[in-house]
């Protein structure tokens, strides 16, 4: 299993209950993420890492509310609640996970002026995070995603996992979605049609 990679997605407070922008029953699969951390010889994480007064947050645009959307340089963003600020407990994981384990954690997010769902880009679909060239050189052809929310950070770091080349899975029953007027559908069929394997 040398050449697999499990990536926990943006299991931190905030995407939890009692959360900022708590996706529903976030906290329930901790135990099923640490079950395959101890079953996975390697394991990334990826921690989303807002400084305060981001672009991505509706504070940051008077007279706008939060899951409304503006138009970037970089296309259409969804607004957000303020969440995951850099240091604050609701950036830190989870406190049931058991992520010792990683051998690294991709910060994203942290760039002001642009947001990021991606594991592997940011929203612009043009800078990299650098976890592709960390996997390649590792070795590393096959992921399983797991983490919050399904339909945002989760399925697109799978749609550019598979664009960068690698067998990708996501394991559902791992990964809880916010659902923002039928996005969790619309993101499993894109991820279907794209290659990625729903377990």
């Amino acid at each position: 299993m040398a050449d697999e990679a499990l990536v926990i997605i943006d299991l931190q407070n905030d995407f939890c209950p009692g959360g900022a922008l708590a996706v529903a029953g976030g906290d329930e699969i901790v135990p099923l993420v640490n079950d395959l951390i101890r079953r996975t010889e390697h394991v990334v994480l990826t921690q989303d890492w807002h400084p305060a007064g981001h672009s991505s947050f509706a504070s940051s645009h008077p007279g706008k509310q939060p899951f409304e959307t503006v138009e970037m340089p970089y296309g259409p963003q969804t607004l957000w609640p303020d969440h995951c600020i850099q240091g604050s407990l609701g950036s830190d994981f989870h406190s049931g996970l058991a992520w010792t384990k990683a051998e690294l954690v991709i910060r994203k997010g942290f760039r002001p002026e642009i947001d990021s769902y991606s594991a592997f880009f940011e929203n612009d679909h043009a800078t990299p995070t650098g976890l592709a060239g960390y996997l390649q050189e590792r070795g590393i052809d096959t992921l399983t995603l797991v983490g919050l929310a399904t339909d945002y950070c989760v399925a697109f770091s799978a749609l550019d996992a598979v664009k960068h080349g690698f067998h990708t899975t996501v394991r559902l029953d791992a990964c809880r979605g916010i659902d923002l007027n039928g996005s969790v559908e619309t993101m499993l069929n894109r991820m279907r049609d794209a290659g990625v394997t729903l377990a």
